[in-house]
């Protein structure tokens, strides 16, 4: 009984030791990015807590199936949200992971490169379309 209590303890007092501490980049991060080479923006929603990015990008140009009247094979339909991650660096860029949420086993990745610029979160795409966002933080 004493082992398990001197176990609960040591455990409970090593809890607070990988807790992260507080970014300056903590909070809600909202914007849009240009176009890109791919002429499509994405609306960005980013949350920051403790250093821990998750967010997400919405291709607001997207759009649902269409009357196909040739009968030819449409087009593949292009992914529009894109689900955000990584961890915050203050001081330096760093970098993001993004994954398409699409159905079946086309999966799409994406890096992204970001960096505090003054009060704004600057978002770029690394590849693809090379889009570019200014994200503001949200009040």
């Amino acid at each position: 009984m004493m082992r398990l209590l001197s176990l609960l303890l040591l455990l409970a007092a090593a809890v607070p030791v990988f807790a992260q501490s507080p970014s300056p980049l903590d909070g809600e991060w909202r914007g849009t990015s240009d176009g890109g080479s791919c002429n499509a923006p994405l609306d960005y929603q980013i949350s920051i807590e403790s250093g821990i990015v998750d967010g997400s990008a919405f291709d607001t140009t997207a759009r649902g199936p269409a009357p196909n009247p040739r009968h030819a094979a449409p087009p593949a339909p292009g992914p529009g949200l894109w689900q955000i991650h990584g961890v915050a660096k203050s001081g330096a860029s760093f970098p993001l992971l993004s994954v398409a949420s699409v159905k079946g086993s086309d999966r799409r990745e994406g890096k992204l490169s970001a960096r505090l610029d003054g009060g704004t979160l600057v978002v770029s795409e690394t590849g693809g379309c090379r889009r570019t966002a200014r994200l503001s933080r949200a009040s």
